[in-house]
């Protein structure tokens, strides 16, 4: 039976809706200087370059990143789609809820970006399909109300239990 939490789906669209900056959910800006990173897929079809620093970098632990990697957690960096550019082939796009798209390489399967039609001006890729992924780390942890209850992260990052939402 395919993966179906409509409830989980309307939170983690809900939070994307209400992107804001870091500093309004008590995170710190990603202190960041990075410009032109590559990454692609396993097989090397599809291939990307990214010619900024990306604006925020997450551990999601929700259960359709789950699902779609076969993966406990996945990091995620966003950036401006002004920002990528695909530089070989392209990535197969899987509409996976009423609003997100999620990328991957239809040669390989491998899980690239993630995508939500209300906000067309973001993109956000997978830090693990960098060349280099030890470039860029995670800042905080979203969706831990789904985190794998074996998994543990000894951390001191932000957790929120579902997407970033403005601190009180």
């Amino acid at each position: 039976m395919p993966y179906n939490n409509s409830t989980q789906l309307a939170v983690f669209s809900d939070a994307f809706q209400k992107l804001r900056p870091m500093e309004d959910v008590g995170l710190t800006k990603i202190n960041m200087n990075i410009k032109n990173m590559e990454g692609g897929c396993l097989c090397g079809a599809v291939r990307y370059c990214v010619s900024g620093s990306p604006f925020a970098t997450e551990y999601c632990h929700c259960g359709m990143c789950q699902k779609a990697s076969g993966a406990p957690v996945v990091s995620w960096m966003d950036f401006h789609t002004n920002e990528l550019t695909w530089t070989k082939g392209k990535s197969t796009k899987y509409k996976s809820s009423e609003y997100v798209s999620r990328g991957f390489c239809a040669e390989c399967g491998s899980s690239l970006s993630f995508c939500d039609t209300r906000h067309p001006e973001f993109i956000t890729l997978t830090i693990a399909s960098l060349d280099n992924p030890n470039l860029v780390k995670p800042t905080y942890h979203i969706y831990t109300d789904s985190q794998l209850k074996w998994l543990t992260i000894d951390d001191d990052l932000k957790r929120f239990p579902k997407g970033p939402e403005k601190s009180s």
